[in-house]
């Protein structure tokens, strides 16, 4: 007998494989009208095994008179849920849907010897297949204008929740509703035709949002200027790079002017040039009064472009508020090691949120930052000395412990981090019970505005590694201009000018330049 060729089959193409076998059986004399019926169930219950009822809907924005609390928000999701069937392997897809229907019949026969019967198929068929949540009971608000950020661990649910918003995904349980015209930049390359040319793809998409081809004639010359991509914009997708193809989605995003705009990681690919320049696009969007929901792993993007933020983790919602705060608590998460370690956060009497990890084994039990006299302050003049004084209490011994300092905005925007692992020396071995002082002596060569100082006591190089104690924001300080010396920005560098005459003609000075070039 001669090798049949095995090729891959779609579960399609199994399931009507079976059904054939059914056919076969049914030539036998079973039935021909009871095969018919069978075949039409299986196939029917295979592809609704599992029922969806999540609810979304879009609408345009209001044009009509609107109470001020519901005209003010863009986007409302309650009770999210997205779940997904695990199969234990590819012929349960088949198997399950079979002793779930048999079951459903067999249990609704009189006897209870068959509806025992009925209740093991129906038990068997569920063994057969898992449910996983990629989100679980979200709910959340967004108000217009607002720009939120979307943080979490990888796997935690930020891309599911907004491939649901944009559309994409259908929700399982739920309801989400958003008023505007929405734009999204998900995954590299979604929404892009490979075959298309660039060009092409750019008015693909411009149609599927409702974009004329003639206003989009009068909108393409910006979007080929911000994309960059030059004779690339009349080639195929396919043959651009990573960084090309997110260049040519982002410039379309720009130029279609949409009421809420999606952008998940896919920016992290670009180049640092084309990064500042979407930062900057950005900004421009959210100071229009646009509502931005952001995603990304960089939290100082989240921090400066975010007023709130939502962290995800394992698909539920376990925090929001300010951006701020809630990145403080995201950093406790990725510091926690180990069981016991515990994640508090305290409520100053002046308002502050501390987050605070670690376990334990050394406490940071006194923080504060002296002057050049040695006296405590929290406010220091452009460029003055000023040193981090930190009491340690170790609980467990430890040797050589690392202490770490991070200044930080108003913004939250990291400025300044060292450790004494890296510009030593590292702490003496400690015994339980035992106490050391460390001081970081430094020049605050600051702009002028308020800063924070989170402190930390570890293991080796970072705080990750092994952390002990671990304090965000545990002092607030000051700096004030300097008379005499003007500058702009959040770094105070030191300088020195120097202007030299040239004996040469300015055309002369453009040649040599251009020859340089």
């Amino acid at each position: 007998m001669a090798d049949r060729k095995v090729q891959p089959c779609s579960l399609d193409h199994r399931i009507r494989s079976g059904c054939g076998a059914l056919e076969t059986a049914s030539r036998a004399g079973l039935g021909a009208l009871l095969f018919r019926n069978l075949r039409a169930f299986v196939l029917f219950r295979v592809f609704h095994f599992q029922k969806t009822q999540g609810h979304l809907c879009r609408r345009p924005l209001a044009t009509s008179p609107m109470s001020s609390s519901e005209n003010s928000i863009a986007i409302e999701v309650r009770a999210l849920s997205k779940t997904y069937r695990i199969w234990r392997d590819p012929k349960a897809r088949l198997k399950a849907p079979l002793l779930h229907t048999m079951g459903s019949v067999v249990s609704g026969l009189p006897t209870s010897l068959l509806q025992s019967i009925g209740r093991r198929l129906l038990h068997r068929a569920e063994n057969y297949s898992r449910e996983f949540y990629a989100l679980r009971q979200v709910s959340f608000r967004v108000e217009k204008g607002e720009a939120v950020g979307i943080v979490g661990l990888n796997g935690s649910g930020k891309s599911s929740l907004l491939q649901v918003l944009a559309g994409v995904l259908k929700p399982t349980a739920g309801s989400v509703c958003i008023e505007g015209r929405v734009a999204a930049l998900l995954e590299l390359g979604a929404g892009f035709n490979g075959e298309f040319t660039g060009r092409e793809n750019a008015y693909l998409n411009a149609s599927i949002l409702g974009i004329s081809r003639k206003e989009m004639d009068r909108r393409f010359p910006q979007i080929e200027e911000f994309a960059e991509i030059g004779a690339f914009m009349d080639q195929p997708v396919k043959t651009y790079s990573s960084g090309m193809a997110v260049r040519l989605a982002f410039s379309i995003l720009t130029q279609i002017d949409p009421d809420v705009l999606i952008i998940d990681e896919a920016l992290s690919v670009g180049d640092a040039y084309f990064q500042h320049k979407c930062g900057r696009k950005i900004r421009e969007f959210r100071d229009r009064g646009k509502t931005l929901l952001f995603v990304s792993h960089d939290l100082g993007a989240v921090k400066s472009l975010c007023d709130r933020a939502l962290l995800l983790e394992n698909g539920m919602l376990i925090r929001e508020g300010p951006a701020e705060s809630v990145i403080d608590y995201y950093n406790a998460i990725i510091a926690r090691k180990q069981k016991d370690e515990e994640i508090r956060q305290v409520e100053l009497e002046m308002g502050r949120t501390v987050t605070r990890s670690g376990d334990s084994r050394a406490e940071i039990v006194r923080i504060e930052l002296l002057d050049a006299q040695g006296n405590p302050g929290r406010a220091f003049v452009s460029g003055s000395p000023a040193t981090v004084e930190a009491t340690i209490r170790f609980n467990e011994a430890v040797s050589k412990p690392t202490f770490g300092i991070l200044l930080r905005d108003r913004l939250g925007v990291d400025v300044f981090g060292t450790n004494t692992y890296y510009n030593g020396p590292c702490g003496p071995p400690a015994v339980p019970g035992s106490v050391q002082v460390v001081k970081v002596r430094l020049e605050l060569r600051l702009g002028p505005g308020s800063y924070s100082i989170t402190v930390a006591v570890h293991r080796g190089a970072e705080h990750t590694e092994t952390n002990y104690d671990w304090i965000d924001h545990a002092l607030v300080f000051e700096v004030l201009p300097c008379a005499g010396r003007h500058f702009i920005g959040m770094a105070a560098l030191p300088c020195s000018i120097e202007w030299q005459a040239v004996n040469s003609h300015p055309e002369h000075l453009h040649h040599d330049a251009i020859e340089r070039s």
